[in-house]
């Protein structure tokens, strides 16, 4: 069917899913024509799209609006800019660790002090030192809503439009195509809600990972390491992906046949990395040292338990005391394991098991033990497949696989955390048939259980209304439930594309989350379990992210080729068994 309309024409893309319909040039030389118009449509498009989103979310609450005394993540990222500003460096990850003290790594507290400089010169009241506490002053709550929208312009958007446009052409999709899944990309509902709402800055981090994705892609893996290391020191939580990424540049070391350069290389580029990174706050405490500012001893403040683990008695006047307390300061801050086996209500494997079974009877280091070791059984697979079959197109599925065993099966998760999963998942509709029906149903699936299972986080902060919006438009984008069933009832759904079983554990999912949000909304739970309605939500959040990991798992292997490979080789081993009885 068309439908002409001067330049452009009308027409239905069968692999961007039913009932769509695009605008597409008429003829091959008028769209060549066009083709810088194109270009910056590509571009121009879904940013101005992912303004909206970020508009929209920006005017609402956002984490601990006007609750005292601790307020929340917005009053943890203003004051990481008040104590970088004013204190010395060595101070840091020392200063009233109580009151939010700060426990990201290093490129975090970098990142804190450029904006803190920033954010004096408008107004030194919003970063004063102790007395701007609770500050919610509506300038200051304007400048961190953009200091949010200009990291993400800066970090997040140019990798996904890199990444987007490599992925296209490499498997030959569409720019029209590559257009649609851009937008989904940026107009991610979880990943706005978190950062332009109930505010974080994650992009940077996941932007970093996303440049990490797009240099392997394009067959610079150095250039990864550069770029993983920056994400690892943005935020701990690129953690989920390293197994993956670990496995994939050791396989390149060995397949298709040893490689020591290459090896030596990889672990050089990481090496400086890091060490470039963590620089600043260990020269700086030598510097400090030399300026007569003290280095904070046993008597002001215990020693990292690293630091007092070691056999030996350090002289904390030593040159090397400084750095060596930084450093073992901020892996302490960093990893903070005695803060529980998990944080509030998150739908992954321990706080389920705890709504019926208390853990907390457990001691906590073995509970971390038994944490650790599930979690490295479920993500072994995957490192395996990825490093035996190395191939660049692989990754994200690793990635994915990786992050879904951490989020499930790790210690110290976090709601937030759902993101890290999501973002190879998602990627991966700007691919070979990434909009099709069956990808484009799993990917945006699992995008609309995420979401909802933030929306007890998100109703805290009084975002029920960005989320409703976000979500529904993110699913229309798409064609999703409840938008829309022509996904699992279209023509392409009749061709097979979507099996049964798939439809009815979509849909069904579908309609536990949608009766959830009706009795959540009408049906006050009983005095005795107040939680009710969320501890549900955690429970059908684990079941369905669970599918999402096993479905993860099984495309990788599938992409692999290793059941083509174990089939054939069965085949020609019963053939040679047949010519020896003959």
């Amino acid at each position: 069917m068309r439908k002409h309309h001067g330049f452009w024409t009308s027409i239905r893309v069968d692999s961007a899913g039913a009932d769509q319909q695009w605008l597409l040039p008429t003829n091959r030389e008028e769209g060549e024509k066009r083709i810088p118009q194109s270009r910056q449509a590509v571009i121009f498009f879904p940013v101005a799209s992912e303004e909206i989103g970020f508009t929209m979310a920006g005017f609402w609450g956002y984490s601990g609006f006007n609750v005292p005394p601790m307020h929340g993540d917005f009053e943890a990222q203003r004051h990481w800019m008040e104590l970088t500003t004013h204190l010395p460096i060595d101070q840091w990850y020392f200063y009233d660790l109580p009151y939010w003290g700060l426990d990201y790594p290093p490129l975090t507290a970098y990142h804190s002090w450029l904006l803190g400089r920033i954010g004096s010169i408008i107004d030194p009241r919003w970063f004063a030192l102790d007395i701007s506490r609770g500050t919610e002053d509506q300038l200051l709550k304007v400048y961190m809503r953009a200091t949010v929208l200009i990291s993400e312009y800066l970090v997040y958007i140019p990798a996904a439009i890199i990444l987007n446009r490599k992925l296209g052409r490499m498997r030959g999709v569409s720019t029209w195509e590559s257009l649609v899944a851009l937008v989904a990309i940026l107009m991610q509902p979880s990943t706005i809600l978190i950062d332009h709402a109930h505010f974080q800055y994650n992009t940077v981090m996941l932007g970093f990972t996303l440049a990490t994705i797009s240099s392997i892609l394009a067959g610079r893996a150095l250039w990864g390491c550069v770029f993983f290391v920056a994400a690892l020191c943005y935020k701990q939580m690129a953690l989920y992906y390293a197994p993956a990424i670990f496995a994939y540049l050791i396989g390149i070391c060995l397949v298709p046949k040893p490689s020591v350069s290459r090896f030596i290389a990889i672990a050089l580029i990481t090496i400086i990395s890091f060490a470039i990174s963590f620089a600043p706050v260990l020269l700086g405490s030598i510097y400090d040292q030399q300026r007569g500012i003290p280095a904070l001893t046993a008597e002001e403040t215990p020693l990292p338990p690293l630091l007092a683990s070691l056999p030996v008695t350090l002289n904390d006047q030593a040159w090397y005391f400084p750095p060596l307390l930084q450093l073992t300061q901020c892996i302490h801050r960093i990893f903070p394991f005695a803060r529980g086996l998990f944080e509030d209500k998150v739908a992954n494997m321990w706080c389920s098991i705890h709504t019926f079974h208390k853990l907390h009877r457990y001691p906590l280091d073995q509970m971390q033990r038994i944490s650790t070791v599930i979690t490295l059984v479920s993500i072994w697979p995957s490192t395996m497949i990825i490093s035996l079959f190395p191939y660049r197109e692989l990754l994200p599925w690793a990635m994915a696989s990786t992050a879904w065993g951490f989020f499930l099966f790790s210690f110290q998760v976090h709601e937030k955390s759902v993101l890290l999963p999501l973002l190879p998942m998602t990627i991966l509709l700007g691919g070979e048939h990434g909009l099709g029906t069956e990808m484009r149903a799993w990917i945006g699936w699992a995008n609309m259980l995420a979401v909802w299972t933030l929306y007890p986080l998100l109703k805290r902060d009084e975002l029920r209304m960005p989320y409703g919006v976000l979500t529904l438009l993110w699913a229309y984008l798409l064609g999703l439930p409840p938008t829309s069933l022509s996904l699992y009832f279209g023509r392409q759904s009749r061709k097979g594309e979507i099996k049964v079983i798939t439809k009815l554990l979509h849909l069904g999912f579908y309609v536990v989350m949608i009766a959830w949000h009706v009795g959540e909304a009408f049906v006050p739970p009983p005095e005795d379990k107040p939680d009710l309605w969320v501890v549900l939500n955690v429970l059908i959040g684990f079941a369905g992210f669970g599918v999402c990991f096993i479905w993860s798992s099984w495309q990788l292997i599938l992409r692999s080729g290793m059941m083509e490979d174990y089939f054939g080789v069965r085949m020609r081993i019963e053939a040679a068994n047949r010519k020896k009885k003959q």
